[in-house]
C-alpha cells in the first residue's frame, strides 16, 4: 500500500492512500477527547461533535447536512476518551466539496445559542437512553471503578447536569486549550492522484495558523482492584471481570490482542463462547475486549446470565484464564491464533472507511503508520511463552476487578 504524507506549516498532516473504488473516504482526527475535560466540562468533548454539524460563518445546519447528502454522500462523527473525528465518504468525483466542507466545520463554527439548547434536550436524551441499556452502562461504571477520580474513568457523553451548563464560551475555551494544528490529521482513503489531495489539503486547510493549544498532561493514578456489587431491576444479571492492560506503545499490545482474541474475541470459536454459550447455553452475549490507550489501557470480559447461572459462568471464566495462564499454546494451537487474527486485519484493512480512519488515528499517535507485512511480522514473531507470561500479568487473580449488576429477584 503506497502512503502519501504532507504537513503544512501550522503543523496539520495528512495521510493519503490512492484506490481505484468509485467510493471515497476522507476525515480528519483530532487528539482531544473526554479524557481531556476539567471535572465542570463533563460531556464537552462529544457535545462539541454534535454541534460542529449545527452552523459555521457560511452555513446552517440544513445546509451542512445537505452538501453531501444531495451528492449521496455521508457526513459523520465520533467522539472518544482521547479523540475526535469528523469525517465523509462520497463518489470519487465530489472530493472538493468533502475536503471544504471539513475544513468549514472544523474551523468555522459557530455555536448558535439556540442551537445549544436544542441540542442539550438532544444529548440529554441520548444519556437516558444509555442508561436504560445496562449492558452498556456497565462498562462505563466499571471503568469508573477501575479509574476513580479520573477523567479517563468517566463516560464520554456527560451527565444532565453537566450537558446543562454547556455554553458557547465553554465550548470555544475547551477547543482553544486542545484543538492544537499539530494534533491534528487529514486522512483520506480514495480515487485521487496524491497531486490532486495534496492540492486540496493545502488549499482548504493552510488557511489556519498555527496553534499549539496548551501543554497536557494525562494525570497518571495507581490501580486498586475492586471488586462490588449492584441490585438492579433488569432482566439478566450483567458481569464484567477485568484489568488495566498494556498501553498502545508497549511492545506487548500485540501479545495481548491475540490473547484477547482466543478468549473472547470477534470468532464464534473463542474459549469462553464455547464453553458458556455453545456448550452449556449459559449466556447469550459473553466477549472479551481490549482497548489500550495513549498512557495505559483495559482489558474486559462481559456476560450476562441468569440466576441460576452466575456463579457458574463467573467461575468458567477463572477457569479459562487459569487456563490461558498455566497452559502455554501448542504449536497448531499458535498458529491457529496468529492465523486468526491476520485475517481480521486483512478483512479490516478492505473496508476502505475503517482503514482511513486508521491511518488517520496511527499518524496522529506514532506518527508513522505499519504496513500489513510489518503488522504480520509482528504477529509472527509472539511466542507462545510471551503470550502465556502475559497471561500471568493481565489475568492474575489479584489484579482483576470484578462489577456485577444482580438481577432483582425473579423476572417472567
Amino acid at each position: 500500500m503506497d502512503l502519501t504524507f504532507h504537513t503544512l506549516p501550522n503543523g496539520i498532516r495528512m495521510v493519503h492512500s490512492q484506490t481505484a473504488s468509485e467510493v471515497a473516504h476522507c476525515g480528519i482526527i483530532i487528539n482531544a477527547g473526554s479524557r481531556d475535560e476539567l471535572p465542570e466540562e463533563h460531556g464537552t468533548a462529544h457535545f462539541i461533535e454534535h454541534m460542529l454539524f449545527k452552523g459555521t460563518t457560511h452555513r446552517k445546519s440544513y445546509h451542512i447536512l445537505s452538501r453531501l447528502e444531495d451528492v449521496g454522500g455521508e457526513l459523520n462523527a465520533y467522539t472518544t476518551k482521547e479523540e475526535t473525528a469528523i469525517h465523509a465518504s462520497f463518489l470519487k468525483e465530489h472530493y472538493a466539496r468533502a475536503t471544504e466542507l471539513l475544513a468549514d466545520l472544523l474551523f468555522s463554527s459557530t455555536f448558535p445559542p439556540a442551537e445549544i439548547e436544542k441540542e442539550k434536550e438532544v444529548v440529554t436524551e441520548e444519556i437516558n437512553s444509555y442508561l436504560d441499556n445496562p449492558a452498556e452502562y456497565i462498562f462505563d461504571e466499571f471503568e469508573e471503578l477501575v479509574f476513580p477520580d479520573q477523567p479517563i474513568g468517566r463516560n464520554i457523553l456527560g451527565t444532565p447536569e453537566t450537558v446543562r451548563s454547556i455554553s458557547a464560551d465553554s465550548i470555544r475555551k475547551f477547543i482553544k486549550r486542545n484543538y492544537s494544528t499539530t494534533q491534528m490529521v487529514f486522512c483520506s482513503v480514495g480515487a485521487i492522484s496524491p497531486k490532486n489531495i495534496v492540492s486540496l489539503f493545502e488549499k482548504h486547510f493552510s488557511r489556519i495558523e498555527p496553534d499549539n493549544g496548551e501543554k497536557r498532561k494525562r494525570v497518571e493514578y495507581v490501580y486498586t482492584p475492586v471488586s462490588t456489587e449492584k441490585q438492579m431491576d433488569t432482566f439478566q444479571n450483567h458481569c464484567i471481570i477485568g484489568n488495566i492492560a498494556y498501553d498502545l506503545h508497549n511492545s506487548r499490545r500485540m501479545g495481548l490482542f491475540m490473547l484477547n482474541n482466543i478468549l473472547g474475541g470477534q470468532g464464534m470459536n473463542s474459549r469462553l463462547n464455547l464453553s458458556l454459550r455453545e456448550k452449556r447455553g449459559y449466556a447469550y452475549n459473553v466477549e472479551s475486549m481490549y482497548n489500550p490507550y495513549t498512557d495505559t489501557g483495559l482489558v474486559t470480559i462481559y456476560f450476562g446470565t441468569d440466576n441460576r447461572n452466575l456463579g457458574k459462568s463467573i467461575a468458567l471464566t477463572h477457569a479459562e484464564l487459569d487456563r490461558l495462564r498455566r497452559q502455554p499454546l501448542g504449536t497448531l494451537q499458535l498458529s491457529r491464533a496468529k492465523n486468526q487474527i491476520k485475517g481480521y486485519l486483512a478483512r479490516a484493512y478492505e473496508n476502505h472507511e475503517s482503514l482511513m480512519l486508521s491511518l488517520g488515528k496511527s499518524l496522529l499517535i506514532f506518527d508513522r503508520i505499519d504496513s500489513v507485512e510489518e503488522i504480520f511480522r509482528k504477529i509472527d514473531a509472539v511466542t507462545a511463552a510471551e503470550l502465556a507470561e502475559t497471561a500471568g500479568i493481565i489475568f492474575d487473580n489479584s489484579s482483576l476487578s470484578t462489577l456485577i449488576y444482580r438481577q432483582n429477584g425473579e423476572r417472567t
